[in-house]
């Protein structure tokens, strides 16, 4: 089904934390998110209107110690005003014809094609009055053949799951247990990761380190300690935020987990290690010495950025929303074309997160994790923010009432609702992309575009 977008406004609210979050070498506190708000005209010409969310993240897209938080947010607000003036010029084409025609190499440059394209799937579902699980089935995108793999076939074979268990991140300043001296926020929300456990059942887990190994085996015996009560089997991705110079590094510190009595059943827990090594080397040598598989995050910057990375002995690459729904659609149909080369389930995705807030980037979110097969998603936005607690409350009514199984009301806020570790996600399945809801557009700011960043 082709269309042509008619009309685009960029928004952005600022969003607070209740937990400071530390991943590689930023503490966040405060960062804005972007909204998209846009128009389709359809072949058929009916009409709607669409629209996505996502975090304005500092020091991931762009790690260059030299740029401020507020240059990298510019750098965001640059890349959604140039990809929404390539979508208004772009005139009639398929969902798949204007992501080949207008993706952008690069993380910054493609976060702002990415977000678009999600508020544009969004109003094409909701003009044909189709869920975007249906859509995908459907080919409504208008996917073609790509390096040899079958999209529509792919597309056609997908399904979503009702449910899909939430990855608890421990970022590097987040207290452990009781005996942590740290300031309490006493908002009655969990601060620990024991008392995360407590209250909502996690049993995977995402565990930030900083490429210091001694410290890190210190700080992954204190988790253990804590993880290690759980009855149940529980499962850990370790995630190097480009923090380790090399490979070499990396197979040091699994060697020593592997020969440190403390972290016995932690190491087996081990399902993969996330992009430990920064992206300017990360590519240039291969993966040796090390047992667990290793995925590309922020290698991860471009269409050919994965079949690179296999051929380095890479096995997985991270879906993430800001990188582009397209991207992971064809990621996913490399690994299934890849693993029945191999004849075994070598290739994967996982699903990661970057504090993702509840509404619509949370839902899209999590709608494309199912869709692709996933059953963990790395999930943290709901412990370092208070839920929806700054929104207005009729736009925490509204999500609350268009999907109650995936949100409740506690500590005076609509929030994601997770029980024994799992997130109900069935009510995703409504017209338009993953939300029967929309935010509060006058509660927001028009996005001011810095134009020496333009």
């Amino acid at each position: 089904m082709k269309f042509a977008v008619t009309a685009i406004e960029l928004f952005e609210r600022d969003v607070r934390l209740r937990l400071p979050f530390r991943f590689g070498v930023v503490t966040l506190t405060a960062a804005p998110q972007a909204f998209v708000r846009l128009r389709v005209r359809c072949a058929d010409a009916r009409e709607a209107e669409g629209a996505a969310a996502e975090m304005l993240v500092p020091k991931w897209f762009d790690k260059d110690p030299a740029l401020s938080n507020e240059d990298n947010f510019d750098q965001l607000r640059a890349s959604l005003a140039a990809a929404r003036e390539a979508y208004l010029a772009a005139g009639s084409n398929t969902a798949w014809g204007h992501f080949l025609a207008l993706t952008r190499p690069g993380l910054v440059a493609g976060y702002g094609p990415a977000l678009i394209e999600r508020a544009a799937l969004d109003a094409l579902c909701r003009a044909q009055q189709v869920s975007f699980y249906e859509a995908l089935r459907r080919n409504l995108v208008g996917a073609e053949a790509f390096e040899g793999l079958e999209l529509p076939a792919v597309l056609a074979s997908l399904a979503a799951a009702p449910s899909i268990a939430a990855r608890h991140t421990v970022g590097l300043l987040d207290a452990i247990g009781s005996t942590d001296a740290r300031v309490r926020v006493n908002d009655g929300l969990p601060e620990t990761l024991e008392e995360v456990i407590a209250r909502y059942g996690h049993r995977y887990f995402k565990l930030k380190v900083a490429g210091d190994v001694p410290a890190d085996l210190e700080r992954l015996a204190a988790i253990a300690a804590v993880l290690d009560r759980i009855a149940e089997p529980y499962y850990v991705s370790l995630d190097g935020n480009e923090q380790f110079d090399d490979m070499a590094e990396v197979a040091e510190l699994w060697r020593r987990m592997g020969s440190d009595w403390r972290l016995e059943r932690l190491a087996a827990s081990v399902l993969f290690i996330e992009q430990p090594v920064t992206r300017r080397r990360a590519l240039q040598q291969p993966v040796e010495g090390i047992e667990r598989p290793i995925i590309i995050d922020e290698s991860d910057d471009g269409l050919d950025a994965f079949p690179r990375a296999r051929a380095l002995g890479y096995r997985g690459v991270s879906s993430k929303t800001c990188k582009g729904i397209y991207r992971s659609l064809v990621n996913r149909a490399r690994c299934a074309a890849w693993n029945a080369e191999a004849g075994s389930e070598r290739y994967f995705m996982s699903g990661e997160d970057l504090t993702i807030q509840p509404g619509l980037a949370l839902q899209q979110d999590l709608a494309l994790a199912s869709v692709l097969g996933l059953t963990h998603v790395e999930r943290n936005g709901h412990h370092y923010v208070n839920g929806m607690a700054a929104l207005p409350p009729a736009e925490q009514a509204a999500f609350l009432a268009a999907h109650p199984d995936l949100y409740e009301r506690s500590h005076g806020a609509v929030r994601p609702r997770i029980r024994r570790g799992m997130l109900a996600i069935g009510s995703l399945a409504c017209q338009g992309y993953a939300s029967a809801a929309m935010p509060d557009w006058s509660s927001m700011q028009s996005m001011a575009i810095q134009k020496e960043h333009a």
